[in-house]
């Protein structure tokens, strides 16, 4: 039946589109309302100082969805709590929960999440950005209001009267990994399985514009969001470790998903797809000569480069845990390779070509982007966790975290841009209005999963892996996690006098212990029925 768009009725599209967002907020509520946010461990009011110190560093540029006078308010209902004994890295985490509600706009079709502040011409509607999506899901998925996320995933799959927004191609993504690992979080199937078809018809998409002969996918390096690289081309229909790794991702996605909707035939079909990307890409862009995921040309040649873009397939577990692939993390922290004072570049310093196109066109040939760090960090979380590995430990991760906290500063506040000079740590085409807060990577994500460990997962126990070295903190808390409509505390207190809970790292569930090691070790426990 259609439904006409004049007169107070609605196109199939619109129709549709409440259909979902009426679901969302309905799952959200049954989801959401179980959730008791409030603290007993730590005192909100606490934090209160860091947030009326962002308020102060300088005028509002720009306002949307929650304005700076109102941020702390919505803070405290929206977040999880964070403490720690480095008050650099417990000031950063609430700085970028403070950034990221700038970029949340209201608009008539809900809640959508931008890249920047300022208007640009390669945008969507609203100003809204495609590229770095997977990032915004990941760190919104920790909000409380399930509405947020909801609605920015609705806008790129079916905000365009029903189908995608026009420019949700525009770059690279793993979208559909995104949306199906938010609902590890939040525990909401029904709006993750409402969207199969949708994830489904994206991804052939995709195979339509962007697959190559030999089953992997080719991509120009502006459109990875990675321009002026030393392999990439705005010609050349490269295959790039990048969108090979993210359709894997996504075809994986798709096929847990399609078994949570009980539909087999999709779910063997998108399952066959990853196996065979995986098989693909590590026959193809693997070069066994510089031991390195690279991107390969049309004429089948190497770029004999190392670029940051060859940790990406471990983000998503893509490489076999075998020492073969991961000699090539022996370069991360090698000064001549990715190690540079600022954080990982994103090309190898010992490269001739590393640091040659210019400054302030947005270069990935060497200088460090916020976007990459993120990536690096967590396809390193991945090869920590899966073991059989002696190149890097925890202490590598969280020295690359570190240096990712200390990148995040400029005239001695806390910062976010674009990108940054890997030796003075001087932001590029960061400090103008342009890419102020720069809403292109994640923080709270990579503190919540990777230092502090929680790793979320499909079932009902709930497991904690810390990538924090022990020895590292005598104490920390995290609580109020919104998780699988439980409220999960997680602390760490070395001799049990921080918190009065007792020595050990404990999680709790809606304020009951569920699990204690008295060590710093992994633990897990079964959340209450």
């Amino acid at each position: 039946m259609r439904r006409t768009g004049k007169h107070g009725e609605q196109t199939n599209g619109q129709w549709r589109l409440r259909q979902l967002l009426w679901l969302a907020c309905f799952m959200g509520f049954l989801v959401q309302g179980a959730v008791a946010v409030e603290s007993s461990v730590l005192k909100p009011g606490s934090f209160a100082h860091h947030i009326e110190r962002f308020n102060g560093m300088e005028p509002e540029n720009v306002t949307n969805a929650v304005s700076n006078t109102d941020s702390w308010a919505w803070l405290q209902q929206e977040i999880p709590f964070f403490e720690c004994p480095d008050p650099e890295v417990e000031e950063m985490y609430y700085f970028r929960w403070w950034s990221f509600r700038k970029h949340l706009v209201q608009t008539p079709q809900g809640y959508v999440v931008t890249e920047f502040l300022t208007p640009v011409r390669h945008a969507a509607a609203f100003n809204a950005i495609s590229c770095a999506a997977g990032f915004h899901l990941a760190e919104g998925r920790w909000l409380h209001d399930s509405k947020y996320m909801d609605e920015d995933t609705v806008f790129w799959l079916r905000g365009n009267h029903g189908q995608p927004q026009k420019k949700f191609h525009a770059f690279s993504s793993w979208f559909a990994t995104a949306v199906y690992e938010r609902s590890l979080v939040n525990g909401n199937t029904a709006f993750l399985t409402n969207l199969l078809p949708d994830l489904v018809a994206d991804y052939r998409a995709w195979e339509t514009e962007r697959q190559l002969t030999n089953g992997l996918f080719w991509q120009f390096d502006v459109r990875d969001g990675m321009e002026e690289s030393i392999s990439g081309s705005r010609k050349d229909q490269n295959a790039r470790p990048t969108i090979n790794a993210y359709m894997f991702a996504n075809a994986r996605s798709i096929a847990e998903i399609a078994r949570l909707a009980k539909n087999s035939a999709v779910a063997k079909e998108f399952a066959g797809k990853a196996a065979q990307l995986q098989k693909r890409t590590q026959e193809t862009l693997w070069n066994s000569d510089a031991q390195f995921f690279e991107v390969r040309r049309p004429d089948g040649s190497f770029s004999n480069v190392r670029e940051e873009i060859g940790f990406v397939p471990w983000m998503f577990g893509l490489p076999d845990p075998v020492k073969k692939y991961s000699a090539a993390w022996g370069f991360l922290t090698d000064p001549q390779g990715f190690a540079a004072p600022a954080g990982v570049t994103t090309a190898e310093r010992r490269h001739p070509l590393f640091r040659s196109h210019g400054v302030g066109t947005c270069e990935w040939d060497g200088a460090v982007w916020p976007f990459g760090t993120c990536q690096t960090l967590y396809g390193l979380a991945e090869v920590l966790r899966a073991g059989r590995q002696n190149r890097v430990t925890s202490q590598d991760y969280f020295d690359v975290f570190m240096a990712y906290v200390h990148s995040q500063h400029a005239q001695g506040k806390p910062y976010i841009g674009e990108y940054l000079d890997e030796v003075t740590g001087d932001w590029v085409n960061g400090k103008g209005g342009r890419s102020r807060y720069y809403n292109h990577s994640t923080f709270a994500d990579l503190l919540i999963t990777g230092v502090v460990g929680l790793r979320p997962s499909a079932g009902e126990v709930v497991e904690v892996n810390p990538l924090l070295p022990p020895g590292t903190w005598d104490w920390f808390c995290l609580e109020g996690v919104a998780y699988h409509g439980h409220s999960l505390t997680i602390l760490w207190d070395k001799d049990g006098t921080r918190y009065g809970r007792g020595a050990g790292l404990v999680i709790f569930a809606d304020g009951k212990e569920i699990a204690r090691s008295r060590q710093f070790k992994p633990v897990s426990g079964r959340l209450p029925q």
